[in-house]
């Protein structure tokens, strides 16, 4: 892999330089991924603060070894996050996941709408949030991070076969926890 093909191949060196405003920059490009990346898959935008935290704290750890060419720093970002956002839903397995999720930017619309808009958000959260976490993994990855299916499935070590059996498996439970009457979920 050239340095043409990793956009952030300079940035990383000079956070790994400690360049003032580097880490700053960094933060900025990649903070509202990761925060958003966190936030779905624990459904605490709490939780997703701290392992944002802990994410660029690794950043800063590793910047100064960092190879470029040896895989992309976005892939290995994504894994890092994923990776704490895991550690975190072991420590709390017998606890559900919060539906908190990030609120989005919504150009004014009208009161009635903003309440059904939050109202299908929280039901789509409290759906996710009941999804096997591979499943969730693979549709916050494609559906929320927009990754290509190929990506996402470097990211969760399957092929894109399992991808789009996890994907398919994922959307069939989501719509039916969607469909559910409302005293059943």
């Amino acid at each position: 892999m050239n340095e043409e093909e990793d956009p952030d191949t300079a940035l990383i060196a000079r956070v790994g330089n400690r360049e003032p405003g580097a880490i700053r920059e960094i933060v900025a490009r990649k903070l509202p991924r990761v925060v958003a990346l966190a936030a779905r898959m624990l459904g605490d935008r709490d939780e997703a603060d701290d392992v944002a935290q802990e994410a660029f704290l690794r950043i800063w750890k590793i910047a100064p070894k960092w190879r470029a060419g040896s895989a992309r720093f976005d892939t290995w970002l994504h894994r890092v996050t994923l990776n704490l956002c895991y550690d975190r839903l072991r420590r709390h397995r017998e606890t559900t996941v919060s539906d908190a999720l990030p609120e989005q930017a919504d150009p004014a619309p009208q009161p009635g709408e903003r309440l059904d808009t939050a109202h299908a958000n929280e039901r789509i959260a409290q759906a996710l949030a009941k999804l096997p976490a591979r499943q969730r993994e693979a549709l916050v990855l494609q559906y929320y991070q927009e990754l290509p299916n190929a990506d996402a499935a470097a990211l969760m070590g399957v092929s894109v076969e399992a991808l789009e059996s996890l994907l398919a498996r994922a959307r069939r439970n989501l719509r039916a926890a969607l469909d559910a009457p409302e005293e059943h979920r």
